[in-house]
């Protein structure tokens, strides 16, 4: 998505009838779609092929001999059964940039074993490290493993896309979910690795900061990020604790950390006294990074998101309009053309056996009639 959001045409392969999984990842619904799906499906064309019928695999071949970029998510090896590896397509196509997204990697002892997103996020210690201080392991509200997976794919694209420029030759990119959910564990597994610290959940809070969590207020809730010793002397100010500044066991982040109970207990104690809105104004101008616990309606009602284009709408062609977070990323130098809705199953398998790959009407009606490819009525 993030490519066509970039300009790239992006072919989305689906299989006849039922389609992409996350289609039925509701309620809520839009029309027949799901709500999951119209948000990570724009600036994509859809054709519906059967990769079991033989002409179906030959359709996905040809596309590969034209296309610069065949993004996977299947079994590593059940691709090439069909005939659809690696090693097969860049014999057609010795250019193609070939990223293979899968749970474990395309070798080794898990390679063979399925991975969705809780699953990884389970193996790989991220829910271990998720949810309250005397809690249970508990699954990020959104599937951090998929999106991480998603964001270093496509890194690694971009820079095999600038790799070929130089050589000429294309590769082959293994992409998956434990690996980026791994790397992302950051000083988690560097605390690990370097001093055989074992970790543990710390709600908002941060293990090695204080104070770097959330409180709660009179009628919600505040993140304060006091990252050094002088912004900690902010806090101190704005909440009329200064006291706590000429506390010797206070003085430095070290000794906040090793004395955080009765810090925060104190800290707290104070935040209860006033709401978040007062909070805030407060500490306008301090320096002190901070910000509210906002629900998802409050974020959407939030001025900056509105400003940085994070409310984009489009109009499908069977829900209606609809309305899906925006690109994240904006560019000095040039805007991306207007987004086009997620496709329905199949609505461009004529258009793209035509244009791309100059199939004629006769071609195109025999596959349609022996069911190797379907197309959706709305186009």
């Amino acid at each position: 998505m993030i490519l066509g959001d970039l300009g790239a045409e992006v072919i989305k392969v689906e299989r006849p009838g039922a389609g992409d999984d996350t289609r039925a990842w509701g309620p809520p619904f839009v029309g027949a779609e799901s709500a999951y799906f119209l948000s990570i499906n724009r600036n994509k064309k859809s054709i519906a092929v059967d990769l079991k019928h033989p002409r179906g695999a030959n359709i996905i071949q040809e596309l590969a001999g034209v296309c610069d970029v065949l993004v996977e998510n299947y079994l590593p090896g059940k691709l090439q059964q069909m005939g659809l590896g690696y090693q097969q397509l860049s014999r057609v196509n010795p250019q193609l940039i070939y990223c293979s997204i899968s749970g474990y990697g395309q070798t080794g002892p898990q390679s063979q074993s399925p991975g969705y997103d809780s699953i990884a996020s389970a193996v790989s210690g991220m829910m271990h490290i998720t949810g309250p201080e005397d809690g249970e392991p508990v699954r990020p509200g959104v599937a951090m493993t998929d999106l991480a997976t998603g964001l270093y794919a496509h890194g690694a694209v971009m820079a095999a896309l600038l790799q070929r420029h130089k050589t000429g030759s294309g590769v082959h990119i293994d992409c998956n979910l434990l690996s980026s959910q791994v790397s992302c564990l950051s000083h988690i597994a560097a605390n690990y690795l370097n001093a055989g610290k074992e970790a543990r959940r710390w709600g908002t809070a941060h293990e090695s900061i204080v104070p770097y969590q959330g409180f709660k207020t009179k009628d919600g809730h505040i993140v304060v990020a006091a990252g050094n010793d002088k912004q900690f002397v902010k806090v101190c100010q704005v909440l009329e604790l200064m006291e706590l500044t000429d506390e010797p066991k206070y003085k430095t982040n070290k000794l906040r950390v090793q004395n955080r109970k009765q810090l925060l207990h104190t800290l707290s104690q104070r935040f209860l006294q006033e709401k978040t809105a007062d909070w805030l104004w407060r500490f306008e101008g301090s320096g002190v990074p901070v910000g509210p616990i906002n629900n998802i309606q409050e974020v959407f009602s939030d001025p900056q998101v509105k400003h940085n284009g994070l409310i984009l709408e489009m109009k499908h062609p069977t829900a209606g309009r609809v309305t899906v977070p925006g690109p994240a990323v904006r560019f000095s130098s040039f805007t991306p053309k207007e987004p086009t809705p997620p496709p329905v199953i199949g609505q461009h398998t004529v258009q793209v056996l035509r244009d791309t790959l100059s199939y004629s009407d006769d071609i195109i009606e025999t596959l349609l009639e022996s069911r190797a490819v379907t197309q959706n009525e709305v186009s």
